[in-house]
């Protein structure tokens, strides 16, 4: 089936996409699209009966872990990760006060 792109699909496209294309390039985005679904027409015609579908050609499992709530206080502990600081005095300027 010969799939036929008109002017007003690739407008329509390009403004989704926000692209301002060019004529030449208009014109070599209908090729691209008419090459796309001239593929999916091929991959319709083959028989898949008993093909399992698939999201993701290796099998993938996510590891999931007990969310568990705590209410330590554990503040002191994650300081000692932060950096030393010098004790400074700061005077406040007059025009503050």
């Amino acid at each position: 089936m010969a799939n036929i792109i008109s002017d007003e699909t690739i407008e329509y496209v390009s403004i989704l996409a926000k692209l301002e294309l060019s004529e030449q390039e208009k014109k070599q985005a209908r090729k691209d699209m008419a090459r796309m679904l001239d593929y999916i027409d091929k991959l319709n015609e083959l028989d898949t009966t008993g093909v399992e579908p698939v999201s993701h050609v290796f099998s993938v499992n996510n590891v999931f872990r007990e969310d568990v709530v705590t209410n330590s206080d554990d503040s002191q502990n994650m300081l000692k990760n932060a950096p030393a600081v010098k004790e400074q005095s700061y005077k406040v300027p007059k025009t503050v006060l």
